[in-house]
């Protein structure tokens, strides 16, 4: 009699725990799937622009910025509205500008620093609700100064947000060293 209640007993708890698990399995896969036209979305988004990267990236003139002008695309030739920018796209944006002044190990992607594209992403800030509006904000109003006395900073800021593991800034080039990454990466 004992025997047959410690089987019945242990039965019921490993029904319980397989019935439990297979709750909280179909609970998180639910919660996926609720996401996952957003997260689709989100990833082909950020794919695109790592894919671009690599046409619009370098030197900026001013009849390239009047070709995106005349397509409707923005000063770093995309197709992204100002009301579209998310925060992936701000942290991009700013990173890749930051490499042209920052003295760092490792630099991925590279966007010419251009008053233009400052002025667009501060007007777009406006227009949007970010996390970490107030980051881009000061960095991009410091920039639109002029100001890039604490460019490195700026950098590992956004670097932090995107949780970089390679390539923390460690200084900022000199005039010299600047011009030679720009006309070596265009």
């Amino acid at each position: 009699m004992k025997k047959a209640i410690i089987i019945i007993s242990f039965a019921i708890v490993t029904l319980g725990l397989v019935a439990w698990g297979t709750y909280s399995w179909l609970s998180d896969s639910s919660k996926k799937v609720d996401g996952s036209v957003e997260d689709i979305e989100k990833q082909r988004a950020e794919q695109k622009i790592q894919e671009n990267r690599k046409e619009i990236q370098g030197n900026i003139s001013e009849d390239d910025l009047a070709v995106f002008e005349e397509k409707n695309l923005n000063p770093f030739g995309e197709e992204t509205d100002m009301s579209q920018l998310d925060d992936y796209m701000y942290q991009e944006y700013i990173h890749g500008m930051s490499h042209q002044k920052v003295e760092a190990n490792k630099k991925w992607g590279f966007y010419e620093i251009h008053p233009s594209r400052i002025t667009w992403l501060l007007k777009g800030l406006d227009k949007t609700e970010l996390e970490h509006e107030e980051t881009y904000r000061n960095i991009l109003e410091k920039w639109n100064n002029e100001n890039f006395s604490s460019v490195d900073d700026d950098h590992n800021v956004i670097w932090d947000l995107q949780n970089g593991s390679v390539g923390r800034a460690t200084g900022i080039l000199s005039a010299e060293e600047e011009q030679a990454y720009v006309n070596n990466n265009s």
